[in-house]
């Protein structure tokens, strides 16, 4: 055990919680996870991004004897989470593909030396004979799995590796298993028992909401004018913009930085040293957006990411849920807003049909993506919708999302629909969207004359509404089971049996209208914290905090959170029992930080005082 590392003999939760990571008290059902893992019960945990589960299996790995194994798929995450342990004078380490043969051998070291109290391994690493028969040797505190959704071969993350897992049961008995993860719904948790074979689990389920996030969806109208629009309001914050192609990311970040934001390309396509450049940049800056496909984000631990922006659709609730908790960590306000159109619809939809998956694999899959649809197009409480798929109850609406800020209206669109239905029809079922809505239009172009559409009783009967109309018409039927996309017909609009019913009239519809958003952009929302709003301190501690995480080689979010300045900025602390006193200062961060960041402090209060010589 080096000399800077946590104690062994402290074996009071509570202690290590206020002594090691500085927090006054534990969070939702940390307490009770804890005490269930320290006891020695095997453990499954659902808690939100953002929730605390790094405290669940770190607390019981030091306070319990011997070592703490961390399983987890996400390489960023293991060196950012090990880098905040060391920074807490916690002996922690990692195994996995970006350490040399040389680094290897010296965690390997520490690891049968004692030296450790907490390692964080890839699965593929761990599940190598060689890794489980040393570890096997070893005195094992408890192992987690992080991300263990990506047990389900139904899930929206699959990962093979994690089917092995659950030998874990086998060469490890006795040892307390905790397996984690933010999003599953219940056939998944159930899988996830099963698969890593945990014995009699104490089963933790938190609630999915997290409040400070604001949803909002629109219909996608001119892409760049709306994320234009929304990031007004984000100048100058961390944030993320989901595109589904390599292609949209690389055009998007380029436009947002003709218009003044500072933004960076982040997927599969890019080198290596580029992707990790780029990467290590949006840990350390404050005002970066990172542009990406989803391989960016998982295991990204950065608090401060104030948006996340979908310019498409993400694959399924599970996956937008995901990504969209990666902003607001720290609790302070943040935003998730996507736009998503026809097109979107139209591609999911081909995209999964054109897939390798079996057909069992593509009945889950279009399951989810319906479920995505329907979501988006809710006229009541969107964060009660979401978290009801999730099976967590929500009472009321929320006010914090976009259909309670903004109600839709709704309109009786049975005549349009019976408009749209007959033409699809007349067309011959093997035409897409853009011809249909020409001919109910009565356009003259050529396509139109030349299949003699403009001889159809259905030509013109449309035009009464706007192409845009006519879209969002065509992708709510699509949305409610009325139409289908044929990707055998290049995409072409077919009736499905269900549309039979609202031809004959035996049945209406309902339909959201969509709205025009306004020219101007959002006023920025004020985040809650009046440290911010105090200008002079809040900037100097943060030019501080940036300083020495330069010095450390971390990002500045490892020294202390956004939240911690707040907090010193409002209560202005200047001896060390006063400092120890703010959220998130422990002993180690006091040793390491205390008397720089109380230097700042002390000068603030001294330059603003009122000079006593001074004549009024």
């Amino acid at each position: 055990m080096t000399a800077e590392s946590v104690p062994i003999a402290m074996s009071d939760p509570v202690t290590v919680l206020n002594e090691v990571y500085g927090y006054p008290s534990f969070r939702g059902s940390q307490a009770d996870i804890i005490d269930a893992a320290v006891a020695g019960r095997d453990c499954l945990v659902l808690m939100p991004t953002g929730g605390g589960k790094s405290l669940c299996y770190q607390i019981p790995s030091l306070v319990r004897p011997g070592v703490g194994l961390v399983v987890s798929p996400l390489i960023a995450l293991m060196k950012d989470q090990v880098a905040a342990l060391k920074q807490l004078g916690i002996a922690a380490a990692y195994l996995n593909s970006t350490l040399d043969a040389a680094e290897q051998r010296l965690v390997l070291e520490q690891l049968h030396q004692g030296e450790l109290k907490l390692l964080y391994v890839a699965p593929e690493r761990l599940l190598k004979p060689g890794t489980l028969d040393r570890l096997s040797q070893l005195e094992i505190a408890l192992i987690a799995i992080d991300e263990a959704h990506c047990v389900s071969q139904w899930g929206h993350d699959f990962r093979p590796d994690y089917l092995s897992l659950n030998q874990l049961a086998e060469r490890f008995p006795g040892v307390p298993r905790m397996a984690l993860t933010a999003t599953a719904d219940g056939p998944t948790r159930e899988e996830m028992v099963q698969r890593l074979a945990l014995h009699q689990p104490a089963s933790f389920i938190s609630p999915f909401d997290r409040p400070n996030i604001r949803y909002s969806v629109q219909p996608k109208s001119d892409g760049r004018r709306q994320l234009s629009r929304f990031l007004e309001g984000h100048r100058n914050e961390s944030g993320i913009v989901y595109c589904l192609s390599r292609k949209s990311v690389d055009a998007t970040a380029r436009w947002l930085n003709t218009h003044g934001f500072n933004a960076l390309p982040y997927h599969a396509g890019l080198s290596t040293s580029e992707r990790n450049s780029n990467q290590e940049r949006f840990l350390r800056e404050d005002d970066l957006v990172i542009v990406a496909t989803i391989a960016f984000g998982m295991g990204i631990d950065k608090p401060d990411v104030r948006f996340v922006a979908h310019l498409d659709l993400p694959r399924s609730i599970e996956a937008y849920y995901q990504e969209t908790g990666r902003a607001g960590r720290d609790g302070e306000p943040a935003d998730a807003w996507m736009i998503y159109g026809l097109q979107d619809v139209v591609r999911l939809r081909l995209m999964l049909e054109e897939s390798d998956a079996g057909e069992a694999k593509k009945r889950v899959e279009r399951a989810k993506l319906d479920a995505l649809l329907g979501w988006c197009e809710v006229t009541d409480c969107r964060r009660r919708s979401l978290l009801a798929y999730f099976d967590d109850d929500y009472p009321g609406d929320c006010g914090n999302c976009d259909t309670c800020l903004s109600p839709p209206k709704q309109w009786d669109a049975t005549v349009a629909a019976q408009k749209l239905l007959s033409c699809i029809y007349r067309t011959g079922q093997r035409f897409g969207a853009v011809h249909v809505i020409d001919v109910l239009r009565g356009s003259e172009n050529t396509k139109v004359q030349q299949n003699g559409h403009h001889r159809l009783s259905t030509y013109g009967i449309g035009k009464e509404l706007a192409a845009g109309q006519w879209r969002s018409v065509v992708r709510q039927l699509i949305v409610q089971g009325f139409i289908r996309v044929d990707p055998e017909r290049y995409n072409a609009l077919a009736l499905t049996p269900d549309s039979r019913a609202l031809l004959r009239g035996e049945t209406q519809v309902t339909l959201r209208q969509d709205t025009v958003p306004e020219s101007r952009a959002p006023s920025r929302r004020k985040t809650s914290t009046s440290a911010r709003q105090q200008g002079p301190l809040w900037e100097a501690l943060r030019d501080c905090r940036r300083r020495l995480a330069e010095q450390s080689g971390v990002p500045p979010y490892v020294v202390f959170h956004d939240a911690t300045l707040s907090a010193m900025a409002e209560h202005r602390p200047v001896t060390a029992e006063e400092l120890l006193e703010i959220s998130g200062v422990g002993q180690k961060k006091l040793e390491r930080y205390g008397e720089v960041f109380m230097d700042v402090i002390r000068q603030h209060v001294q330059a603003s005082a009122p000079d006593p010589d001074r004549t009024v």
